[in-house]
């Protein structure tokens, strides 16, 4: 993987009227041509995004977004989907056409304020309205003529650096200079041929960032590499489908995760997914659980969203439950009609999606957890999964205390 995932990268939403120059500026700011540009108003239908490096603040995501006020006969889908980017924004340039002010800037300011979301207010095509002022602080440009737009970039990455939150270290607070972690990744027909997953790229990465040493393995090298290394290792990080396996094999002074639990952790509040799982054990027969995934892939022969989880959340809690599998960034409609959502890792999804996506489960009423935590639960083995949180290891063992007194 030679490019940082775009997961992790802040996400600067371009959003204003129809024709007002988004397209435009964002090749401006960017010195080059990202996007599709025309003086027929509508050009940008769908959202696009293009992956920029913005230095000196690195590697963002520009996303070009449909106009607020598009009057075509697509026009009402493609706002609904312009709405959609702004809430999962971390950041917003809001792109005002000098002399036209109104409703539709109004209302999306009130918005990025309600959200807390770091925004600028741009005052495009001052070459045709040059004395024209905003009744909002703005920075003054022309794309077309090239005014401006240094101020512009240097104000961005200002704002940027003061407002928006770096998605934080996959483990490396978890471990010191110099510690041994074991990384086991099995090989199946999840894993692209010739490559591996995103979330274990990611966190070899973050071992070697942190000056700690990667070993990686299968699931079937476990006892001997442990036994083979000098000093045990600061911690094993497995795929959730072999946790138990892991957990059997690991010796207890060893502190053993998930990939997508270190996910969950990094992308939202680990909390939130741990008491989440709570839910399962007040399923009934009839209930449905939304087994959500951010990404669309073939699905596979014993697919981990269709069949593995569904398969043992039946088996532990015993009971008839209906799966509604969702593929894609967006919930369907209706959330309350699901008595609890299984999440998968969101390693495509940026931290602020995921929180989103959290937010409004959390605002439907509706329990949310991951897989990772998920398959823990089920198999049994939750709390060794949970060895390096441990004010989460005795969450669990509460909870499990008090049901074990209600039920007496």
């Amino acid at each position: 993987m030679l490019k940082t995932p775009a997961s992790i990268k802040p996400h600067i939403v371009l959003l204003g009227r129809t024709n007002v120059g988004k397209s435009t500026l964002m090749n401006a700011i960017a010195r080059q041509p990202l996007a599709l540009t025309s003086d027929v108003p509508g050009t940008t239908t769908d959202p696009v995004r293009k992956s920029y490096e913005l230095l000196p603040f690195g590697p963002v995501v520009f996303v070009d977004t449909g106009g607020l006020d598009d009057p075509s006969v697509l026009g009402d889908l493609r706002v609904s989907l312009t709405k959609r980017e702004l809430q999962k924004a971390d950041f917003v340039i809001l792109v005002v056409q000098a002399g036209l002010w109104g409703e539709p800037e109004e209302q999306a300011l009130a918005t990025l304020e309600e959200t807390n979301t770091g925004h600028l207010v741009v005052v495009n095509k001052t070459d045709l309205e040059a004395d024209w002022k905003a009744p909002r602080e703005a920075i003054y440009v022309s794309s077309t003529a090239d005014e401006g737009i240094e101020e512009l970039r240097l104000a961005l990455i200002d704002r940027l650096e003061k407002t928006v939150k770096r998605t934080p270290s996959v483990l490396g607070d978890l471990i010191d200079i110099g510690d041994a972690v074991v990384l086991v990744c099995p090989i199946d027909t999840g894993a692209p041929k010739g490559r591996l997953i995103l979330p274990q790229v990611m966190a070899i990465r973050d071992v070697l960032d942190n000056d700690a040493v990667a070993v990686v393995i299968k699931e079937d090298r476990i006892a001997e590499t442990i036994a083979g290394l000098e000093t045990p290792p600061r911690l094993l990080v497995c795929d959730s489908q072999v946790i138990e396996l892991v957990a059997r094999e690991t010796p207890p002074h060893v502190a053993v995760t998930t990939f997508s639990i270190l996910f969950a952790r990094m992308k939202a509040d680990l909390e939130t997914f741990v008491r989440g799982l709570f839910a399962i054990e007040e399923i009934q027969d009839g209930d449905r659980v939304l087994i959500a995934e951010a990404c669309t892939h073939h699905p596979l022969e014993d697919d981990i969203g269709t069949i593995k989880i569904p398969r043992w959340m039946r088996a532990y809690t015993g009971k008839k439950i209906e799966f509604v599998k969702s593929c894609g960034k967006d919930y369907p409609g209706d959330l309350e009609q699901f008595r609890m959502i299984v999440h998968c890792g969101g390693c495509m999804l940026t931290a602020r999606h995921v929180e989103v996506r959290v937010e409004e489960a959390t605002k439907r009423g509706v329990p949310i957890t991951n897989y990772g935590l998920a398959i823990s639960y089920l198999t049994g083995v939750l709390e060794r999964a949970l060895d390096p949180f441990p004010e989460l290891r005795r969450l669990v063992h509460e909870h499990r205390a008090a049901a074990r007194r209600d039920r007496r």
